[in-house]
């Protein structure tokens, strides 16, 4: 059984606040999570519905027949049930009695709010990060495996082929999802929506342009976008111009928050065809990415991550803040190092000024550790994560 990095953080959250929300995708893990750190909680799947209608018709009967601590799952479904928690909070405030999971972060994090504010601790967890795969102690895969096969849990803990299980996630949880949240009448539409955004991954967002491949407006593009957002599909990187004078792009960047999804949706078969693709390296940045924001939200802390670029096509592909200085990352896929891949940083930091600290980092395939020009060179599937 796999360890979750973020399990220390839910346990402290646990014994701070008398109830503790875990939010993300379906199939990420928070069941399985939930009932290894609290092995002494009762289990209460709000998916079943007999369940479900006794929580709608008699919350109050459900609540009370736990006589201690309670795993709430898929809180999303009967949302109504929070305001009920709220009042037994507040007449017996001990920690961790309620712990909650949910999928569709929209109406959790809403109903949260209204009923819950200073009572639970909310965190977040996505699929397996790369060093949680390696609990598994077999033979590591190229990152053209990892793109490949994704890191969602059944992946890895079931000889599950990575296109099958796809297949049925989008018709199973994606659509199902969708349609809970908005009134989607034409999937037809929004396979063929999803499918080009995979293949744009890195780019600048253009609603219009995207809307006319489509066939609707841009307007639903949007609302799309907004929705697999808050159901932990995509995962929007924002620009960066804080005390930037030149003009910058405000434009932000779409990846999938597994990009295992994103291959298949570019019907790739093989960890050769990845390897040859020519969106290799907008994948390996996906990669890498969200490997970024795994880490942060392990943490338990909101991932604070932006890219830069300017209207001339200077570019950085992540900037992350640490104190007072901001990491420049620069990620490619080549395995040759070459002067020319850092270029976007050195631009960076002569375009930041002595008013902040950057530190440069390259991120690429190669073997080859070192420093250049000040920036820092390695391969983080080999060397980690630092920044």
């Amino acid at each position: 059984m796999i360890t979750r990095k973020i399990q220390k953080e839910l346990l402290v959250c646990a014994k701070e606040y008398p109830a503790v929300t875990l939010l993300g995708p379906r199939q990420s893990g928070k069941t399985t999570l939930t009932k290894m750190a609290f092995p002494n909680h009762a289990y209460c799947s709000l998916e079943e519905p007999d369940t479900r209608q006794h929580a709608q018709n008699d919350p109050k009967g459900l609540l009370g027949s736990f006589s201690g601590g309670v795993i709430l799952d898929e809180i999303q479904r009967v949302p109504e049930l929070l305001s009920y928690l709220q009042g037994l909070i507040d007449a017996d405030p001990e920690p961790g009695r309620f712990i909650l999971t949910g999928s569709h972060q929209p109406q959790v994090h809403h109903a949260v709010s209204q009923s819950l504010a200073g009572r639970t601790a909310m965190l977040e967890l996505l699929p397996f990060s790369i060093e949680e795969i390696a609990q598994y102690n077999r033979k590591a895969d190229s990152p053209y495996e990892m793109i490949l096969k994704g890191f969602y849990p059944r992946l890895h803990d079931q000889p599950l082929r990575p296109g099958r299980f796809y297949s049925s996630y989008l018709s199973t949880y994606i659509e199902r999802d969708v349609r809970a949240l908005i009134n989607l009448k034409d999937l037809t539409h929004f396979e063929a929506f999803l499918r080009l955004v995979a293949g744009r991954i890195g780019q600048l967002v253009n609603y219009s342009s995207i809307a006319n491949d489509v066939g609707v407006s841009s307007t639903t593009i949007k609302n799309w976008v907004s929705v697999l957002k808050a159901s932990y599909v995509l995962f929007e990187l924002p620009p960066y111009f804080t005390n930037i004078r030149k003009r910058v792009m405000k434009s932000s960047k779409l990846y999938f928050v597994d990009v295992g999804l994103a291959a298949w949706l570019l019907e790739l078969k093989t960890a050769s065809q990845v390897q040859r693709d020519p969106l290799r390296g907008a994948l390996y940045e996906n990669l890498l990415i969200m490997e970024v924001v795994k880490q942060i939200l392990n943490r338990g802390e909101q991932p604070n991550l932006h890219f830069y670029r300017d209207a001339k096509g200077n570019e950085v592909d992540l900037l992350i803040p640490k104190a007072r200085q901001l990491a420049a990352v620069e990620i490619k896929s080549g395995q040759t190092f070459q002067p020319g891949f850092i270029a976007g940083i050195e631009y960076f930091k002569n375009t930041c000024g002595p008013d902040r600290a950057v530190n440069g980092i390259l991120w690429y395939n190669g073997q080859r550790k070192t420093r250049y020009k000040n920036t820092d060179i390695r391969n983080p599937l080999t060397d980690g994560f630092r920044w």
